[in-house]
């Protein structure tokens, strides 16, 4: 049964439970929305009637079809994206110029920012892709600076130029590297899999300071909440906070064992 809304002795449905009741993702109700596959809310423009539900169920298979299942992402992570599957320095400005050559298409909008599907990224023509890298660098195709060569690697910079110094590249008159030297970085098995192991390890470390200040937030909350029980404060504490902390410390757990 699809999770309902009781309001005012109606049944109603909300973004993210319209989306659960035909069984998408929040993201792709949105791009349907936005591409007139899915009717705007009948209840005061805010809310989705049962009725609603029922009609919108019908296309489901036409919204997975056209975008897919993976979450769409803005130029910056399009560009990154392209960088280390072609090792080139792909960037933002790099992403524009392919939608207005017609060879990528914005697919949507998160908070007025173009977004693209990864399936359209990960079907461009690598050839055009370097050209359109080449005309915007020029001269300069040929090397990158440590910006755009972590991102060919998909790396930290700071990883990226421990490991330059490791392996004592050498840069040009403006401290850029060598394309090829950077590629040769990336084929090296045995670094790829040390800077695997190190990400990682970092995102252990963030995911778990992350989750470490929420739990010291909630025990904070039910400090005051029993002071609130023994009588030593007036007003109770937030209610919302506590729930919005506990919602946050399920994900960082998660996360933290997924890293």
């Amino acid at each position: 049964m699809p999770t309902e809304i009781i309001r005012a002795g109606r049944s109603e449905y909300g973004i993210p439970q319209f989306a659960t009741a035909l069984g998408i993702a929040s993201w792709q109700l949105r791009l349907a929305r936005e591409h007139g596959i899915i009717p705007e809310p009948d209840i005061d423009g805010r809310a989705w009637s049962t009725g609603q539900v029922a009609k919108a169920a019908e296309q489901t298979d036409r919204i997975r079809a056209t975008f897919g299942e993976d979450p769409p992402v803005g130029a910056v992570n399009a560009a990154a994206r392209l960088a280390e599957r072609m090792s080139l320095d792909v960037s933002r400005a790099d992403i524009e110029i392919l939608v207005a050559r017609g060879e990528l298409t914005v697919i949507g909008r998160y908070r007025t920012y173009p977004i693209y599907l990864l399936r359209d990224l990960d079907a461009l023509d690598a050839r055009t892709v370097a050209e359109v890298v080449a005309a915007r660098k020029g001269p300069l195709s040929d090397s990158v600076d440590a910006k755009g060569a972590a991102a060919i690697l998909g790396w930290p910079k700071d990883l990226f130029s421990r490991v330059a110094t490791e392996r004592a590249l050498t840069t040009d008159q403006l401290g850029r590297f060598s394309l090829s030297d950077v590629r040769a970085v990336a084929s090296d098995e045995d670094l790829t899999e040390r800077a695997r192991d190190e990400q990682r390890r970092l995102a252990q470390a963030k995911a778990l300071r992350a989750e470490t200040q929420i739990e010291d937030s909630l025990r904070s909350w039910l400090l005051r909440c029993m002071a609130y029980v023994d009588r030593t404060v007036d007003d109770p504490p937030d209610s919302y906070a506590a729930g919005r902390s506990l919602r946050a410390l399920i994900t960082a757990r998660a996360t933290h064992q997924a890293a």
